[in-house]
């Protein structure tokens, strides 16, 4: 059995620990909920640009943009967006699976696949997997549209030179604090989803142009999903960080309770032990 002093330090280093998975757990809340706000704030502006698009590309007198170009096999872009501290767990591990379950299930389609990671632990665990065209690490602690704009037009640079002929971007969307979804979707060439028809659909007043118009939102609206991609990355991050800390916590109780019970037995035993070493000098000193 082990001893008194070892168990009592166990019981103090299982505490120390309870202290900081609890501290860890307020402070993803207290983000989790600015975090939430900017997911809540930036989805239905990315909606309303998605049936613009959409509008605009269906229209007769706009030829399609180099953006919308669709080509015939070619290399292929692999975006993943992960985090860059741990703790939060199993965010980046089941973000990383998925990213190998599309390179082996969807690999053979292209004649060469890459990847882009955003995030310090994607980068960490496919780095000596796949082929990483670059990585973004401690971006997202200070995220704002300015940077996820600036990757949007690398991006949008690389595609026109032909440097990659699809772009997908795979990332973990915000649902609650305990449910993340992995999400994947094409980035280039821009397919606008098709709105159910409407039984009167109006007739809108375009200026400059309708061609001009679709140039100028094409680039913005692989801007706003990118950066709402990451956005959900991070909401997703706290919550699941949030989760974990607070299963920790309790795990943590749950073993306190149990070493202050063998405690209190092997200190029960070893004051049995010491009367009955009392009792039996006693006995020996009278006989």
């Amino acid at each position: 059995m082990a001893s008194l002093k070892s168990i009592k330090k166990r019981i103090v280093s299982v505490k120390n620990t309870r202290q900081i998975t609890k501290a860890m757990k307020m402070v993803s809340a207290a983000k989790l909920r600015r975090a939430q706000e900017n997911v809540v704030a930036a989805r239905p502006y990315a909606k309303k640009l998605g049936e613009v698009l959409e509008r605009l590309s269906k229209s007769q007198d706009v030829d399609g943009s180099p953006l919308m170009e669709k080509r015939q096999g070619g290399k292929a872009l692999l975006i993943i967006v992960s985090s860059d501290r741990g703790l939060c767990g199993g965010f980046n591990a089941n973000i990383c699976k998925a990213a190998e379950r599309f390179a082996k299930e969807r690999g053979s389609e292209f004649t060469e696949l890459s990847m882009m990671t955003i995030g310090r632990k994607g980068y960490e665990f496919l780095k000596n997997r796949h082929k990483i065209y670059k990585n973004y690490p401690n971006i997202l602690g200070t995220l704002n549209y300015q940077t996820a704009a600036l990757i949007a037009r690398e991006l949008i640079d690389g595609y026109l030179a032909e440097e990659y002929d699809e772009v997908y971007l795979l990332f973990n969307a915000f649902k609650s604090v305990m449910s993340q979804d992995i999400t994947l979707e094409q980035l280039l060439p821009v397919t606008p989803e098709v709105a159910a028809e409407e039984e009167y659909a109006p007739e809108y007043i375009y200026e400059p142009s309708k061609a001009a118009l679709l140039d100028e939102l094409l680039p913005k609206h692989i801007e706003v999903q990118m950066f709402k991609a990451m956005l959900e990355s991070v909401a997703s991050e706290h919550g699941a960080r949030m989760t974990a800390m607070d299963s920790a916590s309790k795990n943590a109780s749950e073993m306190i309770g149990k070493l202050t019970l063998q405690y209190n037995r092997a200190r029960q035993a070893a004051i049995t032990t010491e009367l009955m070493e009392i009792i039996s000098g006693s006995e020996s000193i009278k006989g």
